[in-house]
């Protein structure tokens, strides 16, 4: 049956709806009339067979998104990378995955950018925490898309049960839609990928501490890093306050440094500071001594530093949870795969497989020379976590890496500088057996490389009182030592070993590294002292019987005279202590000593007499096969002749000596032959390649801190005409 309805403004009255009046019974037509007040809108029909209710229901946009941090300093580089990438979207579907470790503050950066970009998302901005670390475990994408099409409008009897089905509805529902996604906290890329609008007009921001390297690799993948000290500063100065930061900028920068660059850790120390206005910056920096402190700290209910590093620790496999319970020992801040293989006992292979799984998850990072690193706070983290764990023995595995690196420091030594006799026992281990120095430059590389690590188990021993371990690690260093030369921390290294052999009674390892502080005393120009620590040095050896080390004390001694422009004396020590190499067979130590007199000789006036020692020192350390030395000997002889009107032969001496050390691999003779060539240059008029060696020169001596660095310096001022013009 047809029907008519017809739609009646409020406020009318008549018959009830359904009901017929008098007029509808006689004429069989209907009737327009209710009974009662009506409200809003009325429909009558004749005849109703199926009624059907739908109930309107107004769906707000979705505004899901926390709110934006209130600061977010020194992220303009990541900001700028974001507005980039958006403004350069075409028909794929935008996807970024913002990675880095706990408390660096990924979240801050995505509400940040997102806040700042949602007017281009009108249709919504979805938000949800995945919960990677969550004690329930992480949130199942068929459960989160649940929410997500509840925020979309649809019923909870409209949406399916499967994750297939869902996943399907969702990509519909957001076909045509402009909205932002914000996927917080992730777990895996398996989690996050349901979750993806397939729209170009959807963008979908993804936040973990894993890389997720497979997702990223599908869009913008953003690395960050913690902020360097400057950025630090520059961070707590947005926090706190200028002036009040400004005022104690020297505090400030020690916070900066024990914060290791971590938002996280510098924002709850900003807190503290905010809310005691009268604390000083030097206080808070004074309390951040243990390093633990700043792990435990947490501000208004935020979890500590140690609750977001647990979590991530608890993540691990067993393996790689004890690989990072030992690197946690490690008693430097870097460290390589043999080092951790020898002490675990496994393979290279399989410690670098843990490396990775460790770096995914930004717990451990690499550096350019294939090392690895904690963040300074995530080493504190691995360190406390290995002394609570019962199957680790911190002391044994301590002393483990210490032992490891003295080997590997002997035997790098050992190539370095062969001809230098060896203070015996030599301390040494059976382990590792597979790692050797094929040449000079390998065992040179590996010094430079591992030298923070080397003076971290120096110090770690000296803690520990393994004195038996200390003074053979200041004994060992000497051959790197005259390589790279970095004086002030020599002298108060060598101090370290003096002490540490006195403790063990070995009275020829105490004149040893008494002499070779002595040298470095001589050189940064405290003769006094110098002489004094040799004087010591040689009545320990005559006690001792020692002629090798009386002869090394002679030795230093004559330099010190020397240096000091004491001639005689000089020529004295240097004849005494040839004489002593001599009788022990030491010919090589002995044409050094040749050549020590020579000089010296060439000094009081005595030419002839000074290039016949040079001469014949040259030849015996040719034939020794020391090359550094035989360049040197060359170097010398070389300025000799350059000041005695053979400058053609001595400058073909010079280029010599320079082509040898420079094989040989060793920065400060390099510069000494640099300086020694660029000067008899200058003398020639050759200021162009003066200029040249002389700059080169000055780059070695200023970078290790050499007082020579002045003098050649003022050189360069005085070529004629002046560099550059």
């Amino acid at each position: 049956m047809r029907y008519k309805k017809k739609f009646l403004k409020g406020g009318r009255t008549g018959a009830g709806v359904g009901e017929q009046t008098a007029g509808e019974r006689n004429t069989g037509t209907t009737q327009n009339s209710v009974s009662g007040p009506v409200h809003g809108s009325l429909v009558q029909a004749g005849t109703i067979q199926n009624v059907h209710l739908h109930t309107h229901r107004d769906i707000p946009v979705p505004s899901q998104l926390p709110g934006s941090p209130p600061f977010l300093p020194c992220r303009g580089d990541e900001l700028t990378a974001l507005d980039g990438f958006l403004a350069h979207t075409g028909t794929e579907p935008p996807l970024v995955v913002i990675s880095g470790p706990g408390g660096v503050g990924k979240s801050a950066l995505a509400l940040r950018w997102l806040h700042r970009v949602r007017d281009r998302f009108p249709d919504g901005q979805l938000y949800v925490d995945l919960g990677a670390f969550d004690a329930a475990g992480p949130v199942p994408p068929e459960t989160v898309l649940a929410w997500f099409l509840a925020a979309l409008g649809l019923a909870d009897d409209e949406i399916p049960e499967g994750l297939a089905r869902r996943e399907a509805l969702f990509r519909t529902h957001t076909a045509q839609r402009r909205i932002a996604v914000l996927l917080d906290n992730a777990v895996s890329g398996g989690q996050v990928r349901p979750l993806v609008s397939s729209a170009p007009t959807a963008l979908t921001v993804v936040t973990s501490r894993w890389r997720l390297p497979r997702l990223a690799g599908e869009g913008l993948s953003v690395d960050m890093h913690p902020w360097d000290v400057e950025q630090s500063v520059e961070a707590l100065t947005a926090l706190v306050g200028k002036d009040r930061v400004s005022a104690e900028i020297t505090a400030t920068h020690q916070i900066a440094t024990a914060c290791g660059g971590l938002p996280l850790a510098l924002s709850m120390i900003a807190a503290q500071l905010r809310t005691h206005p009268r604390r000083s910056v030097a206080r808070e920096a004074d309390r951040l001594g243990d390093d633990t402190r700043l792990l435990r700290m947490s501000v208004d209910g935020d979890p500590a530093l140690q609750a977001v590093f647990d979590s991530s620790y608890r993540s691990l496999d067993e393996d790689t949870a004890r690989a990072y319970r030992l690197c946690g020992l490690h008693p430097g801040p870097r460290f390589g795969a043999e080092v951790l293989a020898d002490v675990s006992g496994t393979t290279e292979d399989d410690v670098e497989e843990t490396f990775d799984r460790l770096a995914e998850m930004h717990l451990l990072g690499e550096e350019d020379d294939g090392s690895h690193r904690f963040h300074d706070l995530v080493r504190a983290h691995a360190r406390a976590t290995a002394r609570l764990d019962d199957g680790t023995d911190e002391e044994a595995v301590t002393r483990r890496f210490v032992e490891w690196y003295l080997t590997m420091t002997v035997r790098a030594t050992d190539v370095v500088h062969p001809h230098r006799w060896k203070l015996e026992p030599h301390f040494t281990l059976g382990a590792p057996e597979h790692r050797s120095f094929a040449t000079t430059r390998e065992a040179m590389a590996w010094l430079r490389r591992e030298q923070r690590s080397i003076r971290h188990c120096v110090l770690e021993a000296r803690e520990r009182e393994w004195h038996e371990l200390v003074w053979p690690f200041c004994e060992a260093l000497w051959g790197f030592f005259l390589h790279h030369r970095d004086y002030a921390d020599w002298i108060r290294l060598q101090q370290l070993g003096i002490d540490s052999a006195i403790h063990c009674g070995h009275r020829i390892a105490e004149a040893r590294l008494r002499s070779q502080r002595g040298y470095a005393l001589a050189k940064s120009g405290d003769y006094q002292q110098a002489i004094a620590e040799n004087e010591l040095a040689l009545r320990l050896a005559r006690a001792e019987g020692h002629d090798a080390s009386a002869a090394t004390a002679l030795s230093q001694l004559g330099r010190a005279a020397r240096d000091n422009n004491d001639l005689p004396a000089a020529l004295g020590y240097y004849r005494q202590a040839r004489d002593l190499e001599a009788r022990l067979g030491h010919r090589r130590n002995a044409a050094l000593l040749s050549r020590r007199v020579g000089q010296v000789l060439s000094r009081s006036g005595r030419l002839a007499e000074s290039i016949a020692e040079l001469s014949g020192a040259a030849g015996v350390l040719e034939e020794s096969g020391d090359s550094v030395q035989h360049s040197r000997t060359l170097m010398v002889l070389g300025t000799l002749l350059t000041q005695h009107d053979r400058q053609q032969e001595g400058l073909g001496l010079l280029r010599e000596a320079l082509r040898i050390i420079t094989a040989a691999g060793s920065p400060h003779y390099t510069a000494e032959v640099l300086f020694a060539l660029g000067e008899a240059e200058a003398s020639a008029g050759d200021v162009t390649e003066s200029a040249a060696h002389l700059n080169r020169a000055y780059e070695h001596f200023s970078s290790a801190g050499d007082p020579r660095s002045d003098e050649v310096l003022a050189r360069l001022r005085n070529l004629s005409p002046p560099v550059g013009g």
